[in-house]
């Protein structure tokens, strides 16, 4: 009789799959109800659609400057408008990586293991450094 390898996956590793998983469907969801916003026009855009047409011939700087629409993080002030509230469910997805690595910081913490913990934080570090914009490459 021969003996089956059976692979165990660790619980750190469930839990980021899972996690990643619901706020995948999360920031899908959201990106829909927002689109819905956005398209029955129950918000004013900040863009008027026959504005975007006029101008989507044009490069972004061009483009940027025409419409008046902010880069980087400024795209916050206008959150409540028509064409930017669906900025929010692209948002959730692109942060899902560094809310998932967070939930492993106490697990790694408690049971020791610093190597895997450091390995997390410096994850959190890079990706929240990346997404800042602080070093001009990105976050805009």
């Amino acid at each position: 009789m021969t003996k089956q390898n059976v692979c165990v996956t660790p619980p750190e590793q469930m839990r980021y799959a899972v996690i990643l998983e619901r706020g995948a469907y999360l920031g899908i969801l959201i990106m829909l109800v927002t689109y819905a916003i956005y398209a029955l026009g129950i918000l004013t855009p900040h863009v008027p659609i026959e504005v975007v047409t006029q101008n989507w011939h044009l490069g972004v700087s061009e483009y940027l400057k025409a419409t008046n629409s902010p880069t980087g993080w400024g795209w916050l002030a206008l959150i409540g408008t028509g064409d930017f509230i669906n900025f929010i469910g692209l948002v959730l997805l692109a942060v899902m990586t560094i809310i998932c690595y967070g939930t492993l910081i106490m697990p790694y913490f408690r049971c020791g293991d610093f190597i895997y913990l450091s390995i997390v934080i410096a994850e959190i570090a890079v990706l929240t450094l990346a997404a800042s914009g602080i070093l001009g490459s990105g976050g805009h």
